[in-house]
């Protein structure tokens, strides 16, 4: 079992979620409350991730942050390298990939939430930003945690879009998908099946902990009305 692989991709998880949660909050209240009348292509940009092949996404990603890419050219300037096969670019490609796991449970769990309260809110004078964060937030934050577990774990698993803007630099990009796989084009099953055993473990706690806090849920006030967006 490769412990280095285990360290890097626990720390891509855990900057992946918190970089979702900064991210997807205000996506999240927005596709909930806005009234644009094409705010379904924003949704459907947000969902891509879900459809669209991790190879491809990749792809894409490692073109954005390449030396000639927007965001590479641009983070060159400034930091003197570049962003592609790097930790700092695998949490960019991460980040994308998992963001519908962390939008969508917490949109629903916004959707949810009682509009007498939040109108309340603002009868009393309240601001868009205080009602948010003492009328909204605290009756959602099922769905919050909910975001912030399933983006977790779905860093933990990724492969396709790591493999594609990370490569599989030791103790820097290679996480365990990546060893897993290491080990079985090196016929070194032993490894891989207790690398394998560790992530299936892991992956059934975390879906008990949400399915556990999505039965709760009416409990807290929130809706079961959007739980399909909770799915995979």
């Amino acid at each position: 079992m490769n412990g280095q692989a285990i360290l890097t991709t626990l720390e891509l998880a855990l900057c992946t979620s918190v970089s979702l949660m900064i991210i997807g909050l205000p996506v999240a209240y927005w596709l909930t409350f806005a009234r644009w009348r094409w705010k379904f292509l924003v949704e459907a940009v947000v969902a891509l991730p879900l459809v669209l092949p991790p190879t491809v996404l990749g792809f894409y990603v490692l073109v954005a942050i390449g030396p000639r890419g927007i965001i590479g050219s641009w983070f060159e300037r400034i930091a003197g390298r570049g962003l592609a096969f790097t930790f700092e670019g695998l949490v960019i490609a991460s980040t994308l990939y998992s963001l519908p796991f962390a939008v969508q449970p917490v949109a629903a769990s916004f959707r949810s939430v009682d509009r007498k309260f939040i109108e309340a809110s603002w009868m009393l004078g309240v601001s868009n930003l205080g009602t948010f964060v003492r009328v909204i937030v605290p009756q959602s934050w099922s769905g919050l945690l909910t975001g912030f577990i399933l983006s977790f774990a779905h860093t933990m698993g990724e492969f396709g879009v790591v493999l594609m803007v990370g490569g599989n630099i030791p103790g820097i990009t290679r996480t365990v998908s990546i060893a897993i796989y290491d080990d079985v084009q090196a016929l070194n099953y032993s490894s891989a099946a207790r690398t394998s055993i560790l992530l299936l473990l892991f992956s059934f706690v975390i879906l008990s902990i949400v399915y556990s806090l999505h039965g709760r849920v009416p409990l807290l006030g929130t809706a079961r009305r959007d739980s399909q967006n909770l799915q995979y």
